[in-house]
């Protein structure tokens, strides 16, 4: 890439930061209406590279709420501490803006283009949730509400970061109830758009949606076509996938909180274990008819896997083995019938 700083000339009208330490490199990207732009910058007293976020209040037409998000982003970031969210460094102002100083991730956001396959998409989802952990296990839990491909930063190892926390809340504040709807259209939990109480798995829902987008491979501006009757309906799109791998990203994104998962906690847990791509087997198919209602479907599939062993062994004429082998079936068959 070419130097964009020759001789004391630019070919862009970045700010001067120079007095205050900073060298603008380039900008990383802008949102115009709220007045904020986001630099990549060189610290003059050291070697690092820094995020500095501008709000600039000079700006004609400036929204005044893009003020108190670079308020609330320094009030939470100061409070955090974990590897995979950029941490706070400096603050200060201009004569017309007022600047975040952030650090810099070598990352690009999960919104610019990538071809990631469907088990690269689950470690990014694992890397997540483990933030979310982080934030929702401290002793005043942290709720992000904007998470989504372009707030999610992903590195060559797939390790994924958590930036702009400029909508979050803090638990123990006046939280639960949203004065107003915050976040993007799309990723929104519909607990978000009606004003009502946010929860843990408020973020969980925009996570869900996000990794529905990658694993769909659709921007974000076009989330809506995934969605049907306030449902998302990515299934058909995705054939590939495993029915359990399937039914934890539909929990995900459940409408109804009750029936969402509860927490990151929860997710990571139960996300390990699954299995991407492929069929289920025949236990994860009777856990899954069982969740459903379907309890005929549950006891004709363990007979057919009853009637198969049975046939199998009986070939290798292995009496003893055959009826251990029926009893431990049938033994399973219990245990998984309990969850009904």
């Amino acid at each position: 890439m070419l130097n964009e700083q020759i001789t004391g000339f630019s070919f862009h009208n970045y700010p001067d930061f120079s007095e205050l330490g900073y060298e603008v490199i380039r900008e990383l990207g802008r949102n115009q209406e709220a007045g904020r732009i986001t630099y990549l910058a060189n610290a003059l007293y050291s070697d690092q590279q820094v995020v500095i976020k501008q709000f600039r209040f000079a700006s004609e037409d400036v929204d005044w709420s893009g003020l108190k998000t670079y308020e609330r982003e320094i009030e939470v970031l100061q409070q955090l501490d974990h590897p995979r969210i950029p941490c706070y460094l400096d603050c200060f102002e201009t004569s017309e803006s007022f600047c975040l100083v952030q650090e810099y991730k070598k990352a690009p956001s999960l919104a610019e283009k990538h071809s990631f396959n469907p088990e690269e998409i689950k470690q990014i989802a694992v890397s997540v949730l483990e933030i979310l952990v982080y934030l929702q296990t401290r002793p005043l839990a942290i709720i992000h509400r904007d998470i989504k491909p372009e707030n999610i930063l992903v590195d060559e190892q797939l390790n994924a970061y958590l930036v702009d926390f400029g909508l979050a809340r803090i638990r123990g504040e006046e939280v639960g109830v949203s004065s107003f709807a915050a976040g993007t259209p799309g990723f929104m939990p519909p607990e978000e758009e009606r004003c009502d109480f946010l929860t843990e798995a408020s973020d969980l829902y925009s996570l869900g949606a996000t990794l529905i987008c990658l694993l769909t491979d659709t921007r974000s501006v076009n989330i809506s076509k995934l969605i049907s009757d306030r449902r998302f309906d990515f299934q058909q799109l995705v054939p590939q996938l495993s029915p359990c791998f399937v039914d934890w990203l539909t929990k995900m994104v459940e409408p109804k909180q009750k029936h969402r998962i509860h927490n990151a906690s929860l997710a990571l847990e139960t996300l390990k274990p699954i299995r991407v791509i492929g069929t289920a087997t025949p236990i994860e198919t009777a856990l899954a008819a069982i969740k459903r209602g379907k309890l005929a479907v549950v006891i004709g599939l363990a007979s057919i896997g009853i009637i198969a062993a049975t046939s199998s062994l009986m070939i290798n004429k292995q009496g003893d083995l055959l009826r251990q082998s029926r009893n431990q079936i049938k033994a399973k068959l219990e245990i998984i019938l309990k969850f009904k």
